[in-house]
């Protein structure tokens, strides 16, 4: 079992920044992806960004340039650094990971931007 532990997140004006950060905890060998997804009020969850444990990246259209993901194997933690933050980006962030074909979700953190 994983469990995953957010924070991070709050209310920042438009053009402002983030950083999210997600620790796994649990009897862990090595997480193959760990990743970002989004939840608007009224709208499906959307993947963000997500990262593999040799690196790979992989974003959203709608953040590209904007976002950026990262991992500490180490510390089984993932982060999201947010740049020029638009009232759009309002949603709540939930971790996900995937690990020995399993997925797990955090709690959820929000974010919210102000225009």
């Amino acid at each position: 079992q994983v469990q995953l532990v957010e924070s991070g997140g709050g209310l920042v004006q438009y053009g402002g920044s983030l950083r999210l950060s997600c620790a796994a905890s649990g009897s862990i060998w090595s997480i193959y992806r760990m990743g970002w997804y989004r939840q608007a009020p009224g709208k499906q969850r959307e993947l963000v960004a997500d990262i593999t444990s040799g690196g790979s990246t992989n974003y959203a259209d709608s953040v590209k340039g904007r976002f950026t993901i990262s991992r500490d194997n180490a510390k089984n933690t993932v982060y999201l650094q947010m740049n020029m933050l638009k009232p759009e980006d309002t949603a709540l962030y939930y971790c996900n990971v995937l690990y020995m074909s399993a997925q797990f979700w955090g709690q959820g953190t929000q974010v919210t931007v102000s225009s």
